[in-house]
C-alpha cells in the first residue's frame, strides 16, 4: 500500500555508494536529496503526485528535464509549471525532476566519473522512483519532457533507451548540433568523439526509424531555435520517423512561457498508430 505518509517514512537508502534521503515536503513537492558518484556533491530529486492517490494503483511518470545546473531557475521552474498548472491532478500523472551537478546535457563525460549525466538518470533517479512511489516500471509509463538543452536531452534519452523510456516531447531545442561546444556543451560531452555517440541528427538518421510505427517522438513549437526544430521534423519526415509536430506559435525561451500544458497533453495521449 502506497500513501503520501508512508513515502514521508522512507529511511535512507543507500547502495554502490549512492545515497538518497527520505522525502521532505517543500510547497506540496516531495524533495529526497542524493549523493552518488555520477554527480558532485548533493543532488536533489523532486517529486509532484496527485493529490489523491488510489489504493493499489500504479501511475505513469513524466521526467521533467531541467535546463540549468543544481537549482538554478534563470528559465523559470519546470516543477513549478506543472504544479501551477495542476497538471498531476488533471491528468493523474506521478512527475518527477532531478537536478544536476554540472550544466544538463543528458550525456556521460568520457574521462570524469563526475559528469555521468545519462547514468545518474538511469541508475539513480529511475530505479529510486520504482522502488519509493506507486508508479509503473515499463516503458510505456517513462515518460521524457524538456525544452532546449534537455528537448536535446528527452530526444536523446529516449533514442538511446529505446526500451526504458516510451515517448519524449521536445520544445524549442537545439536538435541539429553538430559539434560540441555551443552553450556549455563542451565541458559535458568532453570529445567529439564521444559526442557523436549522442548527436540527436544522427540517432534520428540511424536510429529513429526502429522506434516502431507510433508517434514516440513529439516536437514542438520554438522560441530561439525555430530553424533547427523545422530542420529537425524535415529530417524525421526523410528518415520516415512518425512523430508529432507543431510548428509554433512563438514563445518566450522559458518554462512559463505557455507551452508546457500542450507538451503533456501530446505527451500523454495515447500512443497512435501510424
Amino acid at each position: 500500500m502506497f500513501t503520501s505518509l508512508l513515502i514521508a517514512l522512507f529511511a535512507i537508502v543507500t547502495a554502490d555508494d549512492i545515497t538518497i534521503s527520505d522525502a521532505t515536503k517543500d510547497d506540496g513537492v516531495l524533495v529526497h536529496t542524493v549523493r552518488s558518484p555520477y554527480q558532485t556533491g548533493e543532488t536533489r530529486i523532486r517529486v509532484l503526485q496527485p493529490e489523491k492517490l488510489e489504493k493499489d494503483k500504479r501511475y505513469p511518470v513524466v521526467y521533467v528535464l531541467p535546463v540549468e545546473a543544481t537549482t538554478e531557475s534563470r528559465f523559470g521552474d519546470g516543477l513549478a509549471e506543472v504544479k501551477k498548472l495542476d497538471l498531476a491532478n488533471k491528468h493523474q500523472v506521478i512527475f518527477v525532476s532531478p537536478t544536476f551537478s554540472h550544466l544538463p546535457w543528458y550525456a556521460d563525460h568520457p574521462t570524469k566519473p563526475e559528469i555521468r549525466q545519462e547514468t545518474y538518470l538511469l541508475k539513480v533517479v529511475v530505479p529510486h522512483i520504482e522502488k519509493t512511489y506507486p508508479v509503473k516500471a515499463e516503458a510505456n509509463s517513462r515518460l521524457l519532457l524538456g525544452f532546449s538543452k534537455s528537448g536535446w536531452g528527452a530526444f536523446s534519452l529516449l533514442l538511446r533507451n529505446p526500451k526504458v523510456f516510451g515517448k519524449a516531447v521536445a520544445w524549442d531545442a537545439p536538435l541539429m548540433m553538430d559539434a560540441p561546444g555551443k552553450y556549455g556543451s563542451g565541458e559535458i560531452f568532453g570529445t567529439a568523439e564521444n559526442f557523436a555517440g549522442f548527436r540527436v541528427s544522427k540517432l534520428l538518421e540511424n536510429q529513429g526509424a526502429a522506434l516502431g510505427k507510433e508517434s514516440r517522438l513529439i516536437l514542438l513549437g520554438y522560441g530561439n531555435f525555430r530553424a533547427e526544430v523545422q530542420q529537425a521534423h524535415t529530417l524525421m519526415e526523410k528518415a520516415k520517423v512518425p512523430h508529432e509536430y507543431r510548428d509554433g506559435p512563438s514563445r518566450k525561451h522559458d518554462w512559463h512561457s505557455g507551452w508546457v500544458a500542450e507538451a503533456a497533453e501530446l505527451l500523454l495521449a495515447p500512443m497512435k498508430k501510424d
